[in-house]
């Protein structure tokens, strides 16, 4: 089975880097029409969606807690991150549903980590 994610990521040079990142571990980053909600997450099948907090094209919190409250959605693992200094939105995020929240330095950080432990939960799974 192939291991695929959704990014809810406006900034197109930062998503660059997650598919850059995703393509050299073999994971896919489906692209969805986010305004669809829980239904175009769900149709793609992913084992993460990975969410930066302060997106613009889309509610961020919103749109977490709708995907947590969609039962074809809501064991989907969500990761989100935000500036280390907006702990309001941190928190408003663990509190909509977020699976884990971290700076986005730290997303960085262990983005290829986070990848490949996708994969090895697939291979289980599989």
């Amino acid at each position: 089975m192939a291991t695929t994610i959704v990014a809810l990521v406006d900034d197109l040079f930062f998503l660059a880097k997650i598919r850059e990142t995703a393509k050299a571990i073999g994971v896919t980053v489906a692209s969805i029409d986010f305004r669809r909600g829980p239904a175009a997450v769900a149709e793609a099948n992913p084992q993460a969606i990975f969410v930066d907090l302060n997106s613009r094209s889309v509610g961020a919190i919103d749109w977490i807690q709708a995907l947590k409250f969609d039962p074809a959605t809501q064991p989907i693992r969500i990761v989100g991150f935000a500036s280390h200094v907006q702990t309001d939105l941190i928190a408003a995020a663990r509190t909509a549903g977020c699976d884990s929240v971290m700076a986005r330095s730290a997303f960085t950080q262990q983005l290829p980590n986070l990848l490949a432990s996708l994969v090895t939960d697939g291979d289980k799974k599989g």
